[in-house]
């Protein structure tokens, strides 16, 4: 295991953060925006949202760069800044997080699906490359590949990661199959968790694609099947349309009653996707210091 995941745990279980897009759709990121352009348009409300995890004490914060890999940045015909909004997204999790909690940048999917053929392995590493890259030259403490669905690109992620030499999480969605225990690609826990403990990631865990409900099961799995540490952020329950708007009824002090649970599991980074603000936070805050008092 790396040092840095090493040390940070010696405490016990790490809060992490929670959502970034829902935080940022609350500040008036608009619906079909690119989100991960505000980190050059927009950068003292991404640093908003940073901060206000900061302070309700994530002692982990990610960064705005979850679809800052070219693919993705193609579509909002930014894959020449693709640089620029990389390095602009840890330099401001950096600065509201002033020392007080680690910046760990994330990498998200591509869009594409392999598959099909619609990208294909070469282009994927080349685009995970760019990103890795670049936020670890900009100072990011390590890197979290996350809402993966299908685990050869989440491998591809992976190996572009570790090829920074900084500490890198592997998280899969799983949402999918009768108990919404496999990947959409059907892969179950165990089998995410070898194919990424082989590839080198330092930890390894689940987010988004359901509430907290559905985790402490996927949680045990993945506990059993690697000795790694396990990072778990589910979300705010399910999106529901209400007049037009995302809403998602868990809340804050309903997702932390889960979160002992959770720690049974064997989670040991734990924090709350799509839905979740910095109450969130506050409260997985509160569950985990008073199970470590037990």
């Amino acid at each position: 295991m790396h040092p840095l995941i090493t040390d940070l745990l010696k405490s016990g279980p790490v809060v992490t953060d929670g959502s970034w897009g829902s935080q940022m759709q609350r500040r008036g990121l608009r619906r079909g925006e690119c989100p991960d352009s505000w980190n050059l348009t927009r950068p003292e409300l991404v640093e908003e949202v940073a901060r206000a995890y900061v302070e309700a004490g994530s002692r982990v914060i990610l960064t705005n760069t979850f679809g800052a890999n070219r693919l993705v940045l193609a579509k909002a015909n930014l894959a020449g800044q693709a640089a620029e909004i990389n390095r602009r997204g840890v330099e401001i999790s950096k600065k509201a997080a002033a020392g007080r909690a680690l910046v760990f940048a994330s990498i998200g999917p591509s869009g594409k699906i392999l598959m099909t053929k619609e990208v294909t392995e070469s282009e994927l590493d080349q685009a995970f490359e760019e990103q890795a890259a670049t936020l670890a030259s900009a100072g990011a403490d390590a890197l979290v590949v996350e809402t993966m669905i299908d685990l050869t690109e989440a491998g591809l992620a992976v190996q572009a990661a570790k090829r920074t030499g900084l500490p890198v999480v592997a998280c899969m969605v799983f949402d999918s199959g009768r108990n919404k225990d496999r990947t959409m690609m059907g892969q179950t826990p165990e089998q995410a968790a070898e194919a990424l403990a082989k590839l080198g990631a330092d930890v390894i865990g689940a987010n988004c694609g359901q509430g907290i409900d559905g985790f402490p099961p996927i949680c045990r799995r993945l506990k059993a099947a690697t000795d790694l540490p396990i990072w778990m952020k589910p979300n705010a329950g399910l999106p529901e349309m209400v007049a037009g708007q995302t809403v998602y009824r868990t809340s804050a002090r309903e997702f932390a009653g889960r979160v002992p649970e959770l720690i049974a599991a064997g989670a040991d980074f734990i924090g709350a996707c799509c839905g979740s603000d910095e109450e969130f936070i506050r409260e997985i805050k509160k569950a985990v210091e008073a199970g470590s008092k037990k």
